[in-house]
């Protein structure tokens, strides 16, 4: 299946100042063939709100002017702002942007072979952005989404960068460790680094609309249903900036003090990773006979049941449908909730730069190690997550 058209997807709360500058982007783009879909969105009882809440509205009319304005771009607004169509309190944030523009680009393409490029309007990316992600889904045709490398552009805020800096660190210690036990849910998530085609998130039935966290879930979809391709020449450049909107992510992340963060995004003990690559490695011999993995006790309680695998050996009647659904039920979530059994800490990323052998200052530390030396050991955490990612895709 070969690609010809890029539906854009952004969802845009307050980017009046961002959006001139990824219209731009956009009219700088090599590849042509594109629409763009941005739903401009606030709950509606903002407009009787607070100054700000008001400030916010009045600066998404003008976001909507900005993009009527357009003439040289298929542009196509879901106002989600104007009086009267704001969100209702059971419906809002950026879970239901997507959803609403996601389910726009169905609506107009019944049947096209579209591929789904979501970003946020304060994102960077080059100009050949979209020929690169075109060229790489047409590359891996099977692929039912593709994770598009990311990278924080620092701001030069200390306090910022050194959040941003240990937030990326943590995502990436998590997708290397993975990424190194060939776990097939070794993906980073993000709603600016998704691209996906229309029949793919058709098969998921769509994304779930949550205040946080529908990027994740999304991907986890595609990922029991599918290959997630890693690999691809196209890198997107995300704003590490302070946001409260959603309960956690990057915004949330760089709002939070340090020792905040040690507690939300810790660094995972080695120990957890193995017993998860043991448990996985296990799956086919369960097809024959019970045994305790690894992980058996932990999602007895988290199934609530004894027998986990006596109904999928009766449900699905070839080994390898077996292993697929025990590794839906062994999913993304439930390696994460697995690793918080295990000790966590800021005491294990030293000994895992050490294992892979990237150089660090001495006396590491996110609160007082010169940002430049944290910086260094977020780009060598990066060069080697991309030739893992190739590797992943090869």
């Amino acid at each position: 299946m070969m690609y010809s058209h890029l539906s854009v997807a952004v969802p845009a709360l307050d980017e009046l100042d961002n959006m001139p500058i990824l219209i731009e982007q956009l009219r700088r783009q090599t590849y042509r063939e594109f629409s763009l879909y941005v739903c401009v969105n606030q709950p509606d009882a903002w407009w009787q709100g607070s100054p700000e809440q008001q400030r916010v509205c009045q600066a998404n009319a003008s976001t909507i002017d900005i993009l009527h304005g357009i003439s040289d771009m298929d542009v196509h607004i879901v106002d989600r702002s104007s009086e009267g169509k704001g969100w209702t309190p059971k419906r809002q944030g950026v879970g239901w942007a997507r959803k609403e523009i996601f389910g726009q680009i169905m609506e107009d393409n019944p049947s096209g072979n579209e591929l789904i490029v979501s970003l946020d309007a304060d994102t960077a990316f080059g100009c050949d952005y979209f020929q690169q992600v075109v060229d790489s889904m047409n590359k891996a045709p099977e692929a039912c989404a593709l994770a598009v490398p990311y990278y924080h552009p620092l701001s030069g805020i200390d306090f910022t960068d050194r959040a941003m800096l240990r937030y990326e660190c943590y995502m990436r210690h998590y997708l290397i460790h993975l990424l190194e036990i060939h776990n097939p849910y070794a993906f980073s998530a993000l709603g600016s680094a998704m691209v996906f085609p229309l029949w793919a998130y058709r098969r998921v039935g769509g994304i779930t609309p949550l205040q946080g966290g529908e990027d994740f879930y999304l991907m986890q979809k595609f990922c029991k249903t599918g290959k997630i391709a890693l690999h691809a020449d196209a890198v997107v450049y995300p704003q590490g900036r302070i946001s409260h909107r959603v309960p956690f992510g990057t915004g949330p992340a760089i709002a939070s003090q340090l020792d905040v963060q040690s507690q939300k995004y810790p660094f995972f003990s080695p120990e957890g990773f193995d017993r998860v690559a043991q448990t996985y490695a296990m799956l086919p011999d369960l097809y024959e006979y019970d045994q305790d993995t690894p992980m058996t006790h932990f999602m007895q309680q988290q199934m609530k049941t004894a027998d986990l695998w006596g109904p999928l050996r009766k449900n699905f009647k070839t080994r390898d449908r077996f292993v697929n659904a025990c590794q839906e039920r062994l999913d993304g979530l439930r390696i994460l909730q697995f690793l918080k059994l295990f000790p966590m800490g800021e005491e294990f990323f030293a000994p895992f730069l050490d294992a892979r052998q990237i150089p660090h200052a001495e006396e590491l530390s996110f609160a007082n190690s010169a940002i430049a030396d944290l910086d260094q050991v977020r780009q060598s955490l990066y060069a080697l997550e991309l030739r893992l990612r190739a590797e992943h895709d090869a």
